[in-house]
């Protein structure tokens, strides 16, 4: 059995397309091949920074509404985004049940590892692996963290000044895509944010960044992994119904919940 966990928050997006994200989540859920959805509630407006991120109040909030959707869940969980930071709290429950075993396969354009005082937007979409492993704002740091060990990196090829000091310090590596993929043991959880994908082939995030993997290569992976226990697609923005990207997130959904 599968469940769809559809979480369309966008507040953790500095991107002008951001409110996208909501309708994003749902085509996600829409799109994926799972036995159920379920759908978290999530407030249509934003609200201050505070501690150094946008609408911190408004990602509290959602964060224990998805932690309370958890405890309903006894199946294999696809989270469907809306913004990345909608893994935090699947990935942390993940680690909560799995322990050090656990590996986060985190296939993204980007580390997202700014801290809050760091000088960029404030996005929190752009914090979640840092919080992840327990360096992030406190009030949305997650019951369980990750170590550094845990977190395997895939398809990144953006990273500012400010990240790469906090990877190297951590002793992470952002290697080649076809690396990362090399040697993964489970329990693995899979974290594909929609970015990592090469704008051609897929266009509908709210940043895209040149020159990524093609659908069929991010597939051909995935296929090769094994004992995956959670996974998430997240960063869908569409503007416009597009029936050849909708084949893509159905067809990344199906390759996911085959772990199921």
């Amino acid at each position: 059995m599968s469940t769809v966990l559809c979480v369309p928050q966008w507040q953790g997006s500095a991107a002008e397309s951001a409110r996208f994200l909501a309708d994003g989540a749902h085509r996600t859920a829409r799109l994926v091949p799972a036995d159920r959805v379920l759908t978290v509630d999530v407030p249509e407006s934003d609200g201050p920074m505070a501690g150094g991120v946008r609408a911190a109040d408004a990602l509290v909030g959602v964060q224990r509404a998805t932690e309370e959707a958890l405890t309903t869940i006894d199946d294999f969980v696809l989270t469907a985004g809306g913004d990345c930071a909608v893994d935090l709290v699947p990935i942390s429950a993940a680690a909560a049940k799995y322990g050090a075993d656990l590996t986060l396969l985190w296939i993204d354009a980007n580390p997202d590892v700014y801290g809050p005082g760091d000088p960029f937007s404030g996005a929190f979409h752009g914090m979640v692996v840092r919080t992840l492993l327990g360096d992030g704002p406190p009030a949305l740091t997650p019951k369980t963290v990750l170590t550094p060990q845990q977190v395997v990196f895939a398809g990144v090829r953006v990273v500012d000044d400010c990240e790469q000091e906090y990877l190297r310090n951590k002793g992470l590596d952002v290697g080649e895509l076809e690396a990362a993929f090399e040697g993964l043991k489970g329990p693995l959880y899979v974290h594909l944010d929609l970015d990592v994908l090469d704008p051609t082939e897929f266009a509908s995030v709210g940043y895209s960044y040149p020159v990524g993997p093609s659908v069929a290569r991010v597939l051909e992976l995935i296929a090769g992994l094994d004992d995956v226990v959670g996974a998430a697609i997240t960063e869908h923005a569409p503007r416009a119904r597009d029936l050849r990207e909708e084949e893509v997130v159905r067809a990344l959904g199906t390759a996911l919940l085959r772990f199921a």
